[in-house]
């Protein structure tokens, strides 16, 4: 008998593929990124910068001989006597992070709570004076001593200081308007300091390379304005040698808070160490911070549209800005000493770098004239322009000065009136320093407020309003019949809410391509599909050199086919600044590396714990000042808590607690920063059988796909009565070839008996694949999971979904390199006397190839049921096999659906299938066709 041998990766035994060499190519190298490809195959070269490399230094910045450890604890880090400080205890501190943070409980419920709690200890003869409060705002107090957290608040006041017109001048120039912000040095040196940030976080500016030479964008540190920011620095200062470059990302956007008590708004600022990876920036709140709420001047209508009170919006705007980083100025040219992640002083220099903003704030910014660029000076009515120049703030100034400002206004956009608050700072310029806005540029403007509606007007111009409208409603029953996958949103009445968000764009972008096709002109199908590929490409954590050639050859294919919308009459013509963003994507990339680390969803999801929630807690009333107090007492108790969970004092429930405390057996406390987070985050047993998939917490491992934990024991163990229970005869024969093909891995053909299969059969309703998908929500490693199943009664419905299966290398069979769909219709594991193991497997029925290269139109494969002899082919695949979950998308045709037909019948009902690779950007990468 052959011997097994274990993959250094997963440790699973390789038979069933022949082979250790072949098991890591086929199922490991599917399942990674570009950048996680080039690093397991030793081909990945990182060149970091000669100059800025952020050598070790004391606290008086002298350099460190290399090797030396990191210096000890300063007394401010040591334990305490009261490790639990400014609280009593771990009770005391779980019962009001509990209260404040989770339950945002109001002062009259926390009064409530800590009169149940008294309670409680009179009647169990406990002494009151145990109590830590008697009411919320001790508490508060309590939150309030909290020594960790950022900055406190401050305000500064302006006003208007032009003319004043004769008379009684209006309300705006009379009043005083107050800027709420913290210091954004301290946010920045506090966020730098952190060790929970020790493995996601950059020291140096860096170029990396895959085997093919290709260069490789990742984290901001890895595009060309960090190593060029390095640059500048050591051509203005020679002594900055062997320190760090801190990039300032900076983010902002106006946000309605309530609609219902007139529209109020607020305009947050947020801050983050451009080092911190984009990974933890995304999946965690340490990446970015608010530090500033701008006042938001008012007038009545009549005051609204004049040209003294938009100059002064605008002036006010930028001084706030100027006034917000004016403490990090002398911090720009001068080093100074700050702690890292990894324990080590350095010597740093602070650089304002990449702004986060939608394109109205962006207008602001940049201080152009609305609906022309901010980048390059390319007009508003031919925004297309190929020969546009950059904009710069030299070149502003030259116009400004050289002439009048209705030439300049009229020929290049820009407004003479205010100065971008950038040309204030050292190595800074706004035009240069916007970021691609994937959120509102691509997602929501282009797609949903673009492309979804010119389909729609395209149907009503060529059926008339009545006919167009039998097709829309196709549309969105087709969107509501697609089979179901974990993560994927579901439309059970299409398109049909009043209210759209990101993720509703997100959502539908992953099923709008099957369900248009056959309804318009494939013209528009393809329009749409190449756009599609272009967000994809732009989301993705790694980009490559290859990947961004093949963005540019579907942004001028969709620059290209957009031309039909015209053709059909639905536009006019078409220069829009958020479809004009897309030129500047290559640009951009190469600057600021990979654009979903530097997105405006950052700041969109910031506003609901900096602004929303906050607002919500407050009376409404003078609100400004709650919010700030609120905002300051969370992030207070956010940052305690990452203390106490970095010294381990928070390991177990707090019943273990209590428990370990009168027994006297606690766990000795760790020194501040000795804790390794992402191996405390891991939880390799979790196994939620309710969740279809999400973030999956601990550190970055290769893909693996891993039966339930759950056994259902309502099954038959014994294999004919099994295959009799769930109605496939075929099920005994398939599974003793497979038994065959284990055991005899070499084999040439099957023999003509099989023996006899006696083992006990033990069935399970899903299997958890997880793997390394950045790009998408993810824990702190990267990580993501998502659960197959296998269910006769998922929530009242059938459920078997499909699975890309490795079966090749991509070599020999280029169709969807080197894999095929399945559908599982069973979950389930043997022991073999004679392997002596365990054998995870999963009964399938196969998809094979409706056309040997993907659809034109769509860009997306074609499957369709394996039949023979009237029924569809069954096999046994050991799960070491699947590499991911699959959707399927069916191709509707021409034809209309019936009005009662539901998305469980799909994966039935249809001959062929489009491979959606557009269900997550993990498939999307996996599927790539370059």
């Amino acid at each position: 008998m052959p011997q097994s041998q274990s993959c250094a990766f997963c440790g699973k035994s390789c038979l069933t593929f022949r082979g250790l060499s072949k098991h890591i190519k086929l199922k490991h190298q599917k399942t990674l990124s570009a950048e996680e490809k080039s690093r397991w195959s030793n081909t990945f070269t990182v060149v970091t910068h000669p100059d800025l490399n952020a050598e070790p230094c004391d606290k008086n910045g002298n350099t460190l001989p290399p090797g030396s450890p990191p210096p000890p604890l300063s007394p401010a880090d040591a334990i305490p006597s009261n490790p639990w400080n400014p609280f009593g205890d771990r009770l005391t501190f779980e019962f009001a992070n509990y209260h404040f943070t989770v339950l945002q409980s109001s002062e009259a419920e926390i009064n409530h709570a800590l009169d149940h709690w008294l309670a409680s200890t009179l009647l169990n003869g406990g002494d009151p004076n145990n109590i830590p409060w008697r009411v919320a705002k001790e508490m508060y107090a309590t939150i309030d001593s909290i020594k960790e957290g950022p900055a406190p608040w401050k305000t500064a006041k302006f006003q208007y200081t032009g003319t004043l017109p004769p008379g009684m001048p209006p309300k705006w120039m009379r009043e005083t308007y107050e800027l709420c912000f913290r210091d954004p040095r301290i946010i920045l040196l506090n966020q730098i300091a952190l060790p929970d940030l020790h493995h996601h976080f950059d020291y140096v500016p860096y170029m990396q390379f895959n085997g093919k030479r290709d260069r490789v964008w990742t984290n901001l540190m890895s595009g060309s304005w960090a190593w060029d920011e390095a640059n500048d620095i050591i051509r203005d200062n020679l002594s900055a040698r062997g320190s760090m470059l801190v990039p300032i990302i900076v983010g902002s956007d106006k946000t309605t808070v309530s609609v219902a008590t007139g529209h109020q708004e607020f305009h947050p600022v947020y801050v983050g160490a451009g080092n911190i990876d984009n990974t933890m920036r995304r999946s965690h709140s340490l990446g970015m911070e608010a530090v500033a709420l701008l006042p938001i001047p008012k007038t009545s209508k009549k005051h609204r549209k004049r040209p003294e009170f938009q100059t002064f919006c605008r002036q006010l705007y930028h001084a706030c800005l100027t006034h917000i980083f004016s403490s990090l100025k002398s911090s720009m040219t001068t080093l100074e000493v700050a702690r890292c992640p990894d324990g080590h002083f350095r010597r740093i220099m602070f650089s304002l770098g990449p702004y986060i903003a939608d394109y109205p704030e962006q207008v602001w910014l940049a201080a152009i004239v609305q609906y022309w660029c901010p980048i390059c000076e390319a007009a508003a009515d031919k925004l297309d322009d190929p020969c546009a120049n950059l904009r710069s703030h030299k070149k502003t100034e030259f116009l400004i000065q050289n002439f009048n400002p209705g030439t300049i206004w009229e020929n290049y956009g820009v407004r003479d009136d205010v100065l971008p608050f950038t040309s204030h700072f050292p190595r800074a310029d706004i035009h240069k320093l916007l970021t691609p806005d994937l959120l509102h540029q691509l997602i929501t403007g282009t797609f949903k407020d673009h492309l979804v509606t010119w389909v729609e007007e395209y149907l009503i111009t060529t059926h008339g309003k009545a006919a167009a409208l039998h097709y829309i409603q196709e549309i969105d029953r087709r969107i509501s019949a697609v089979p179901a996958f974990p993560g994927l949103r579901r439309f059970p009445d299409g398109r049909d809410f009043s209210q759209w968000t990101g993720n509703d764009s997100k959502a539908l972008m992953k099923v709008y391509i099957s369900a248009i096709k056959g309804l318009v002109p494939e013209e528009m199908v393809e329009c749409v599909s190449a756009f599609i590929e272009c967000c994809y490409i732009a989301r993705r954590n790694a980009i490559t050199s290859s990947d961004l050639e093949e963005f540019e050859r579907h942004r001028a294919r969709f620059q290209d086919l957009r031309d039909i919308f015209i053709e059909t009459g639905v536009r006019s013509s078409i220069s829009l600044p958020r479809q004009h963003a897309l030129l500047h994507y290559v640009s951009k990339i190469e600057l600021f590396a990979s654009p979903n680390g530097v997105c405006s969803s950052l700041t969109e999801s910031k506003h609901i714990t900096a602004v929303k929630e906050p607002w919500r807690r407050s009376s409404h009333f003078h609100a400004l000042p709650q919010i700030m107090t609120t905002i300051s007492r969370l992030d207070k108790l956010a940052a305690l808590r990452r203390v106490f969970r970095n010294r381990g004092m928070l390991e177990g429930t707090l019943s273990e607690y209590a428990l370990a405390v009168v027994a006297g057996t606690l766990p000795p406390i760790r020194p501040y920063g000795a804790l390794n987070v992402d191996e405390n985050d891991r939880n390799d047993s979790y196994d939620d059988d309710n969740d279809d998939g999400g973030p999956l917490p601990g550190p970055k491992v290769l893909a693996q796909v891993m039966l339930a934990v759950t056994l259902e024991r309502n099954y038959p163990t014994t294999l004919d009565v099994l295959a009799i229970f769930i109605k496939q005869p075929g099920f005994p024969m398939a599974l003793r070839q497979f038994v065959y093909m284990q055991r005899h891995p070499n084999y040439d053909d099957f023999p003509s008996e099989f023996p006899e299969f006696s083992s006990r059969i033990s069935v399970f309703h899903s299997a958890v694949a997880s793997f390394y998908a950045p790009s998408d929500l993810c824990g702190a490693g990267g990580m993501y999971h998502e659960r197959i199943r296998a269910n006769p009664q998922w929530k009242g419905n059938p459920r078997f979904d499909t699975v890309f299966v490795a079966v090749d290398d991509g070599e020999e069979n280029p169709f969807m390199h080197g894999m095929m769909v399945a559908r599982v219709l069973l979950f389930f594991s043997f022991s073999d006397p004679m392997l002596q193991e365990e054998l995870p497997c999963a009964l399938i029925n196969w998809f094979i190839p409706a056309i040997e290269y993907p659809d034109p139109s769509t860009g997306m494969w074609v499957v369709k049921p394996e039949v023979f002899g009237g029924k569809r082919t069954l096999e046994v695949i050991h799960v070491d096999t699947i590499v991911r979950g699959a959707h399927l998308l069916p191709q509707y045709g021409s034809g209309f659906l019936p009005e009662d037909f539901c998305y469980v019948d799909a994966l039935d009902a249809f001959n062929s299938y489009f491979v959606n690779h557009l269900v997550d950007y993990h498939a999307h990468e996996l599927l790539q066709s370059s």
